[in-house]
C-alpha cells in the first residue's frame, strides 16, 4: 500500500483506528473510486471501522451532483437523508449518518465512512478535511 491515495494524502486518521489497511480502485456508473479501508478482525470476523474514497468523475460538478451520486451509490433517499453542512478549516462539506463528503473541485471529491460508535462526528468531519492533493500536503517537520 502506498500512502498516495488517488493523488491525495490523509492528513488525519482517528487515535483508535488501526488493524489491517488495505486500497481498493473500482469504478461505478462513470466514477472512478480510489479507496482505503481500515478494519480489524473481531470474534464475527472482520470489522471495517474507517473508508476513504478520492472519487473522480464528470458527473461530480458541484456538491449537490456528488450528494445526489452518494445518494445512488449507497441506495438512499437524496430528499430524506439526514446531512449538514459543515466547515473545517478551508473545507466545507456534508455530514450525517456515519459519512462526511466534499468536492475538492469540479469532477473530484472526498468522501469518508466511518463506523460512527467508533469515529465520532466530529473526527470524521476532521479526517475529511485532512484528505489533501499531495501536493498541497505540509511538508514534515525538520528534526
Amino acid at each position: 500500500m502506498s500512502e498516495d491515495l488517488g493523488g491525495f494524502v490523509i492528513g488525519y486518521v482517528p487515535a483508535g483506528v488501526d488493524g489491517e489497511v488495505s486500497d481498493f480502485a473500482s469504478e461505478w456508473e462513470g466514477v472512478r473510486f480510489r479507496t482505503r479501508v481500515w478494519e480489524r478482525q473481531v470474534a464475527e470476523g472482520w470489522r471495517v471501522d474507517l473508508r476513504v474514497h478520492v472519487l473522480r468523475g464528470g458527473r461530480l460538478g458541484t456538491l449537490d451532483e456528488l450528494r445526489d451520486f452518494l445518494a445512488d451509490y449507497h441506495e438512499r433517499d437524496a430528499a430524506t437523508w439526514p446531512l449538514t453542512e459543515f466547515t473545517e478549516g478551508d473545507v466545507t462539506g456534508l455530514v450525517g449518518g456515519g459519512e462526511a463528503f466534499r468536492l475538492v473541485e469540479p469532477g473530484v471529491a472526498v468522501d469518508v465512512r466511518a463506523d460512527p460508535e467508533r469515529v465520532p462526528e466530529s473526527e470524521l468531519r476532521a479526517v475529511a478535511a485532512g484528505v489533501r492533493p499531495v501536493a498541497a500536503a505540509p511538508e514534515p517537520a525538520a528534526d
